[in-house]
């Protein structure tokens, strides 16, 4: 006998809204209907209203993990636009706050895929030893979210010379904590036996669903916008892309804490070998053109596409982030596993989905869309106003 298991749209396993439909024959998953786009927010409409300056604070706020890549993706759009070079040092501290980010961003998931299977010692653990990382954003940036680093031609702001020593001691306190956790993990027989095998992506479901980022490199696809299409100081400097062959949970745990080993590499060699001169380019009218700017985010390419008409607006600005590609896959990997996998392998991909946000209103029948924006806010305000005719005195103190 089937039954349907709702995972959503609110549960607290997520930490945001989402649906998943789980069809399951005892403890069996047989299939699963995914529906996202609850956290719609308009952003892609909105970037039409805003300078290409204020864009890129606007698009900072679409996931508050990927808040550097984001803003590096759109500049980088504008930059091909535009024909705009960066200087030298401009690319190397862009390099230096993405890196940090994949620090931070890998070592808050790795906290909550511990949170996730019972393990709050790493949890605990891998929150406080983040700390260190959100301190050096708020050192460099002066945020310690949301960076406000990135700017059309370059950076917002310099690394003062008597800051690279405590960077460079911060780093060296880090190596050690990350290497711990990594033996940890390979280590221990408890988190072996619960995620070897569990939620695999095949190296040709990996190809179908255009997974990315780690979720794709965790099942052998040497994939990497930083080496395939160079930006930032990524061409300048030794690193290497980390796959792992299995595809299951497990793996997808093991690239993200390899690649925190490879992240400090790079972190410490842009520091030591700091370009000197300035740190971005003086932009003063954008022309018309078109232009693509792309970047690796901790969770896997982000990409942007940016019109311009020639005015101090964007004509168009279209957005696809790593969790777009990714949450489908889920088609591939909890489909023939257990109720009680299901979640740690949705949990395993680092989803994002307000990220995902995408909103088309059509007819069943012709498929054609039949709702424009302008029609979508007015309903909206209608229903907000029966709202208030019905429950005025609740809602009154939030309208007045």
């Amino acid at each position: 006998m089937r039954t349907v298991i709702p995972i959503g749209p609110y549960h607290p396993l997520q930490e945001e809204a989402e649906f998943f439909q789980l069809v399951v024959e005892g403890e069996k998953v047989v299939d699963i209907d995914v529906r996202l786009s609850y956290m719609h927010r308009g952003i892609e409409y909105l970037a039409q209203s805003k300078t290409y300056d204020q864009v890129v604070f606007l698009v900072e706020r679409i996931c508050g993990i990927c808040s550097n890549s984001h803003p590096i993706a759109f500049c980088q759009a504008v930059e091909d636009l535009a024909a705009i070079e960066v200087p030298p040092r401009g690319l190397y501290l862009r390099t230096v706050v993405a890196e940090l980010e994949r620090l931070h961003s890998h070592l808050l998931w790795l906290g909550l895929a511990g949170h996730f299977i019972g393990y709050d010692t790493v949890f605990r653990w891998a929150w406080r030893y983040r700390e260190p990382v959100l301190d050096l954003f708020e050192k460099i940036t002066g945020n310690r979210n949301h960076y406000a680093m990135m700017r059309i031609g370059g950076v917002r702001r310099d690394i003062r010379e008597e800051d690279r020593g405590e960077i460079l001691r911060a780093l060296d306190q880090l190596t050690p904590i990350v290497q711990m956790f990594t033996n940890a993990v390979l280590d221990d027989p408890v988190i072996a036996a619960r995620l070897k095998g569990v939620g695999v992506l095949k190296p040709e479901d990996a190809r179908l669903y255009c997974a990315v980022g780690p979720t794709a490199r965790a099942s052998g696809l040497e994939i990497d916008v930083r080496r395939d299409h160079p930006y930032a100081a990524y061409d300048k400097i030794p690193w290497k892309v980390i796959t792992q062959p299995e595809g299951d949970v497990f793996a997808k745990a093991v690239v993200r804490l390899l690649e925190m080993i490879e992240s400090i590499n790079i972190i410490r060699h842009c520091v030591e070998n700091l370009p000197a001169g300035d740190v971005y380019t003086e932009i003063r009218e954008i022309p018309p053109g078109e232009g693509i700017g792309h970047a690796e985010a901790p969770r896997g390419e982000v990409f942007h596409y940016v019109r311009s008409d020639g005015s101090n607006f964007p004509q168009r600005v279209k957005i696809r982030a790593p969790s777009y590609m990714n949450v489908p896959t889920f088609k591939a990997t909890v489909i023939g596993g257990t109720i009680s996998d299901a979640t740690i392998t949705l949990a395993a991909v680092d989803p994002c989905y307000c990220c995902t946000e995408r909103m088309m209103v059509k007819e069943v029948k012709t498929g054609k869309p039949c709702l424009r924006g302008e029609d979508l806010l007015r309903l909206s305000r209608e229903k907000t106003a029966r709202l208030r005719a019905l429950y005025p005195s609740t809602l009154d103190k939030f309208f007045s």
